[in-house]
């Protein structure tokens, strides 16, 4: 860990390669063809290359965090003559809601709660019952809870009765193997910082081009409009319609180029899947329990209960952790005292290994007890 201040065991911003931060040592300029053509409209069709084999789908890349790409998506595919039904069962759900409230959006939301999946039966006959859904939006790995929710099921449904289906893949795309035609999914979006293992500046909405297409002069916001976007990217090959983000760009350019040289998606979701099993594994032999059981639980981030101990307190916990070099996340669980661990990023193994050592020293409260 000599070229990294801590590793970042947390869903995003993650701890990022070396050779992806000296990424950013070069500036560049906005109106230039070097970057404008030789990286951002390389970077949007890998992007949909990743995504699916299908033709039919373009990308568009937006400032800001993915909540900012969640929000301009909203805001621009949603018109006021659709209805959209929120799938939630964590606080990016729940986010959208309030996102949809906010805009004025005609809205249904759907909390199953945040430690159960959907019912697809329900989700059925809500559809059934409300003739004005349009739309079906929900959050693909919800690391409120690490939880992985059903998306396939959720598309066929949307096929099924003809609606536009939106998926908030944030922490899922790149670090689990997805082809977004065959799921049906029409608008997906994910963030620069998650699992392509760039640097936080900037997300993306991977798009059916005649669903983008019938976004037009559709936004409430002048700066989230994805729509407007599109067309300046397409337009101008590669331009973005305010000042880029180019650092992070550059950055994410060359994560994408080691996602390729480790084998792609398929050999990313392995090596996060490894650390994950390796992380349970070693945290049960501590003593602790995980919030999910196995068979809902993503490989990308994982809910622990917090020590039933009269000792414990998480801040102590993560001052010990971090002194050693390691960093994790405060839980998010509105009904369980929980804290998290991430697992990707450029994290191994033996990363793995060396944090499941750190964690034992850091367990002050069992010297409380003695």
């Amino acid at each position: 860990m000599s070229d990294r201040n801590y590793l970042l065991l947390t869903p995003g911003p993650l701890t990022t390669s070396q050779t992806v931060k000296q990424a950013m040592l070069f500036d560049s300029c906005t109106w230039d063809d070097d970057y404008n053509l030789g990286v951002v409209q390389q970077v949007r069709q890998k992007l949909v290359s990743l995504a699916t084999a299908a033709a039919g789908y373009t990308s568009v890349l937006i400032q800001g965090s993915g909540s900012f790409a969640v929000e301009a998506l909203l805001g621009s595919a949603i018109s006021s003559q659709h209805k959209l039904l929120i799938i939630s069962n964590g606080a990016y759900g729940r986010r959208m809601a309030e996102m949809a409230q906010r805009m004025g959006l005609s809205h249904h939301l759907y909390d199953c709660g945040e430690v159960a999946l959907p019912d697809l039966h329900h989700i059925e006959q809500l559809l059934q019952r409300d003739q004005n859904i349009t739309h079906i939006a929900m959050v693909h790995c919800e690391t409120t809870t690490g939880i992985l929710n059903p998306i396939a099921s959720v598309g066929e449904l949307a096929k099924r009765y003809n609606k536009r289906y939106l998926v908030d893949a944030m922490s899922s795309f790149g670090g689990i193997p997805m082809d977004i035609a065959q799921l049906n999914i029409d608008f997906m979006i994910s963030s620069a910082n998650k699992c392509i293992q760039g640097v936080p500046g900037f997300a993306f909405v991977i798009a059916r081009v005649n669903e983008l297409e019938q976004c037009e002069n559709r936004s409430r916001s002048l700066s989230l409009d994805l729509y407007a976007q599109w067309q300046c990217m397409e337009q101008y090959h590669g331009k973005w319609r305010f000042t880029s983000p180019t650092h992070t760009v550059l950055a994410f350019a060359q994560a994408l180029q080691e996602l390729e040289h480790e084998g792609g998606i398929t050999a990313r979701h392995h090596r996060y899947s490894q650390n994950q099993i390796r992380l349970v594994a070693g945290m049960r032999e501590l003593g602790f329990e995980t919030l999910l059981d196995e068979a809902m639980q993503s490989p990308i981030i994982t809910a622990f209960y917090s020590p039933k101990n009269p000792h414990y307190r998480f801040k102590s916990f993560y001052e010990r952790l971090k002194a050693q070099g390691f960093v994790i996340y405060p839980g998010k669980v509105s009904q369980s005292d929980c804290f998290r661990i991430g697992n990707i990023g450029e994290v191994y193994q033996q990363d793995i290994a060396a944090l499941l050592l750190a964690i034992e020293k850091a367990m002050y409260w069992k010297n409380e007890e003695e």
